[in-house]
């Protein structure tokens, strides 16, 4: 019987001892150290030190710690290179875009302007010949003139009167004033009119 109790009080002995090793380590260490650890907060406080600074500072200096702050301070740095080297990469692919509209604007200006180059010569060439022409009449009206000038005024009248009206104000123009009024006194009152009125615009 008494082997049976001492069974059942044994575990009670292991957790009581257990338990007196915790208080102990309380009472001689742990409140100790809190206590100890208040005052030095509040002589810091009083000595106006920045405890969190100097706690930053001390675990910086610590080899492991160090190396995680520049790790992580490297990978931050990795991190802001690869935004800019992204942000780069979109800004030259912006500029290569308007870079190219530009050269397609200088292209259909450079095409353009080839056409009215050629749209030029082709004016010029046209202008040319007009007074190639023009003075090609003149001179073929230059020598009708001369030729019906010579003529009696009564043929170069009944000739000019069946002509058509803008050939014969061309040849009436160019007429001398006197070899003019010869030929309008031998065409008939209508024509002679006629032809006046229209000397006169």
């Amino acid at each position: 019987m008494k082997r049976k109790k001492d069974k059942q009080t044994e575990p009670y002995k292991e957790q009581s001892r257990t338990g007196g090793i915790i208080q102990m380590l309380l009472a001689w260490f742990i409140i100790p150290l809190i206590f100890a650890v208040a005052v030095l907060l509040i002589i810091a406080k009083v000595a106006d030190v920045d405890v969190v600074q100097k706690a930053k500072d001390l675990t910086g200096s610590i080899p492991l710690l160090e190396q995680k702050e520049q790790q992580a301070s490297k990978k931050k740095d990795e991190k802001i290179l690869e935004e800019r080297i992204t942000a780069l990469k979109e800004e030259v692919k912006q500029k290569e875009q308007q870079l190219q509209d530009i050269q397609d604007d200088l292209r259909k200006s450079d095409e353009k302007n080839e056409k009215l180059v050629l749209e030029q010569d082709k004016l010029q060439a046209q202008i040319a010949a007009l007074k190639r022409s023009s003075d090609q009449t003149k001179q073929e009206i230059g020598q009708l003139v001369a030729t019906y000038e010579k003529m009696s005024a009564k043929s170069s009248a009944a000739v000019i009167a069946k002509m058509d009206e803008a050939q014969a104000l061309q040849l009436l123009s160019q007429m001398k004033a006197d070899t003019l009024a010869a030929v309008l006194e031998k065409m008939s009152p209508e024509d002679a009119a006629k032809y006046t009125a229209l000397l006169a615009k």
